[in-house]
């Protein structure tokens, strides 16, 4: 039985995220940036380093990120799974965005170009 992203740690769904990009580079190709999600309920952090079309996830906070999402885990799910979009998130206070705010939209257009479930 394959497990759904709801029933994900927070380290296999950076893990997942790291190898779908790797799989499908195509979306996050002439991307340099380093993500750092801050997910609040969970109290943990993780880095999503985009670079030279490779994906690289860190747990922690290793380097200065371009751009800070904090967030809780239940809507970084929903966030990935197309259910909640982030420009929504923001807008009602469930995404809270430090730093690059060009590179936070630019990320949610690179979401919208993976179908999540084909992957899961």
């Amino acid at each position: 039985m394959t497990k759904s992203l709801e029933d994900y740690t927070l380290e296999e769904a950076g893990q997942k995220i790291e190898q779908v990009l790797n799989e499908n580079p195509k979306p996050i190709e002439g991307l340099n940036a380093i993500y750092q999600y801050d997910i609040t309920d969970e109290n943990q952090s993780f880095q999503l380093h985009l670079a030279d079309g490779k994906a690289k996830v860190e747990f922690g906070a290793p380097q200065k990120a371009d751009c800070i999402l904090q967030i809780s885990f239940a809507d970084f799910k929903k966030l990935l799974l197309g259910e909640l979009s982030g420009t929504v998130a923001f807008m009602t206070g469930k995404l809270k965005i430090k730093g690059d705010i060009g590179k936070a939209i630019k990320m949610e257009n690179v979401l919208r170009q993976y179908n999540v479930k084909q992957y899961l």
